[in-house]
């Protein structure tokens, strides 16, 4: 039996969820105070976190950043805002998903169990190649596969989020071939995630000022129209 924590001060909606959860068979814990939240999803083992926002105390993306300090509990955070901004902040602070209020509480579900199967898919992925340290290397690039660590010919370490790393392995294994904005989200955010192209921008965007070196052409090219890709060779002379 899952064990969710729903973190959240609306008490009637909080209380609404977790009905809904418990006949679904989860087993939840109700914190309607931000700082009691953080404390409760850093001291106690949860299978995901429901997150509001706009929290008393302290506020959801300080829990969210909190928390990735140290565990990697999913979360679903919950809130009224729904700017792209807004979206790529929440997921960049350590949120895997959201979901805009109000929502349906069949939507909710359906992100949650998306969240959880990605989880049990990832951990048995990782079981599985654990022992098996594969190097792939792309132009200056040699990165560790099995604990996605990004060397550089210099022998710098590249600090990538999971979300870069698996955006730049996507894109390296599909060298020399497009990658459009909706296979992206699909392989690195899921098919059932509800998060929009234009995110995907943001990401190749973030990626590019961590791997590019000043005065050369980017490792990723931008296909108009179509997605992004990566060559053997660059298109320069």
């Amino acid at each position: 039996m899952a064990k969710i924590l729903i973190i959240e001060d609306e008490k009637n909606l909080a209380r609404f969820v977790q009905l809904e959860l418990q006949h679904e068979n989860y087993e939840t814990v109700i914190e309607n105070n931000g700082r009691k939240g953080l404390d409760e999803a850093l001291n106690q083992n949860f299978d995901a976190i429901l997150l509001d926002l706009m929290l008393p105390d302290l506020n959801g993306l300080e829990i969210a950043r909190r928390v990735r300090q140290s565990k990697t509990t999913p979360i679903i955070m919950m809130t009224a805002r729904d700017s792209v901004i807004d979206r790529v902040s929440g997921l960049d602070h350590g949120a895997d998903d959201y979901i805009i209020k109000p929502f349906a509480i069949e939507e909710l579900l359906a992100r949650l169990r998306a969240v959880l199967r990605r989880v049990k898919i990832e951990k048995e992925v990782q079981s599985a190649t654990v022992s098996k340290q594969q190097i792939v290397k792309f132009k200056d690039m040699t990165i560790e596969t099995a604990n996605r660590i990004v060397h550089r010919a210099d022998g710098k370490v590249v600090d990538l989020t999971k979300r870069e790393y698996n955006l730049l392995m996507t894109l390296i294994r599909n060298k020399n071939n497009v990658v459009s904005r909706d296979q992206l989200l699909n392989k690195i955010w899921g098919p059932e995630s509800n998060i929009e192209t234009n995110v995907v921008e943001v990401y190749v965007r973030y990626l590019r000022n961590k791997i590019d070196v000043p005065g050369k052409s980017s490792y990723i090219k931008t296909v108009r129209g179509t997605g992004y890709m990566v060559r053997d060779e660059d298109d320069e002379k």
